[in-house]
């Protein structure tokens, strides 16, 4: 029997199939040149705010494919406008920085800079996080749909944001004037490479990533020699005591079905065995996915701090200071559901997956909830299928590096094609004729 709805919602498919393949037919021709991107990119990282090289060859990129380019936003951020007639806009956006560590992947195009971070110090960079393959990634996808503007209409918003890492780069362009430079996207979308295997697309309606909050604590007590520990007030004794007493906040304080993280990950006083030191400081992340579970772990933290501290004595309270903080990720239902249903139309509907809330934290939230307007965050899978499968076989899934380990690469066929298929199906959602 002939189902007009049906009938609709196949036709729906076929075009959104058939304009994604045309925009895409170049890809292929275009892959070799992006591989050559991402390696350039993988051996010179940046770190946060010094994405000086980077936003230089995202700009190149988009001015030969005929964007208006706008340069310096936020500092280092860049946004390229394609203008194709009537039709919404949309705006994909990748984030650029990379990390302080030492790279251990032993690839040739592995990295071995040492750069100044903020302080004047000397540190070892990486790209440990993929946002050189987020990079590469928008800069295909731009780039194809400056190839094929018979095939769709509106305008295409590039960002490709500094910063993520310290959860400053999106609210530095916020208040550089995005919002009021340039026009309000009808959907934010934005993706990010994960230790899934290599072919896997992950997303979900709702929260996605979590927030984070990032705190110093710095604890005072009464330094005296290392013989007399009964003339001192001993800081590195409270803080350690407030290390291991922290970890009941999430034991404890919370219910089984409430997800939270505390993590120290900062220890440091003293500068001798032989000396009790006046001071001692901790650094904290925390990671709620619910804002009353937040408060609830915030203010225990402040609850425990001063009261190791007074416990044993100290002359004056801990000294609590935020460091920085990332906002909950909130995709929208709609918005995700086609996206969703674009990505099983273009993708086998295997390869397209729902996800928990991670426990990792983005600020990419900031520009779809600030600026009011529909936005959606996926993961792609970045490790090799067969090496995952025997993983996961063997039990050793937690041997696979994660981001942000000295190790972690993605093996760049198929995540570099299938990042830019994403990205272009994506966007295709919204504007296909």
């Amino acid at each position: 029997m002939y189902n007009p709805a049906g009938a609709k919602v196949r036709a729906l498919k076929d075009a959104t199939l058939k304009t994604s393949d045309t925009v895409l037919a170049n890809l292929g021709d275009l892959l070799p040149g992006l591989e050559a991107v991402y390696k350039d990119m993988h051996a010179h990282p940046e770190l946060s705010m010094q994405e000086t090289r980077t936003a230089a060859i995202a700009a190149d990129h988009l001015r030969a494919a005929g964007y208006e380019v706008t340069t310096g936003v936020g500092k280092t951020g860049v946004v390229g406008l394609l203008r194709n007639g009537e039709g919404p806009v949309v705006m994909l956006r990748a984030d650029m920085d990379a990390l302080p560590i030492q790279e251990a992947t032993g690839l040739p195009y592995a990295s071995k800079l040492t750069v100044s971070d903020c302080t004047g110090k000397t540190v070892p960079v990486m790209h440990a996080c993929g946002h050189d393959m987020h990079v590469a990634w928008l800069i295909g996808a731009a780039t194809l749909f400056a190839k094929s503007r018979n095939d769709w209409k509106g305008t295409l918003m590039a960002v490709f944001q500094p910063a993520e890492e310290t959860a400053a780069g999106a609210r530095a362009m916020i208040d550089d004037g995005l919002f009021q430079r340039f026009p309000k996207p009808a959907v934010v979308l934005g993706q990010h490479v994960m230790a899934l295997p290599a072919g896997i697309i992950s997303g979900r309606p709702g929260a996605t990533t979590s927030a984070a909050d990032s705190l110093q604590v710095r604890f005072f007590g009464r330094g005296a020699h290392g013989s007399m520990p009964e003339a001192s007030i001993d800081p590195v004794v409270i803080a350690a005591a407030t290390v291991l007493r922290l970890q009941t906040i999430v034991s404890r304080e919370l219910a089984a079905n409430e997800a939270a993280v505390v993590t120290v990950g900062v220890l440091q006083a003293g500068t001798k065995e032989n000396i009790i030191p006046d001071e001692a400081i901790i650094k904290l992340n925390v990671r709620t996915c619910d804002e009353g579970v937040r408060k609830r772990v915030l203010s225990a933290i402040e609850r425990i701090v001063n009261a190791e501290a007074a416990a044993s004595g100290a002359p004056k309270k801990p000294e609590i200071t935020p460091l920085n903080r990332y906002s909950l990720v909130t995709n929208d239902p709609e918005a995700t559901k086609r996206v969703g249903d674009a990505f099983r139309v273009y993708f086998s509907a295997d390869r397209v997956q729902e996800t928990q809330p991670m426990m990792g934290s983005e600020d990419f939230g900031c520009f779809g909830a600030e600026w009011e307007t529909p936005s959606v965050f996926w993961f792609i899978g970045g490790i090799d299928s067969d090496v995952y499968a025997k993983a996961k076989k063997d039990g050793k899934l937690g041997e696979i590096p994660t981001n942000h380990n000295p190790r972690f690469a993605p093996v760049i066929h198929p995540t570099l094609q299938i990042g830019v298929e994403a990205m272009v199906v994506a966007a295709q959602a919204w504007l296909s004729r």
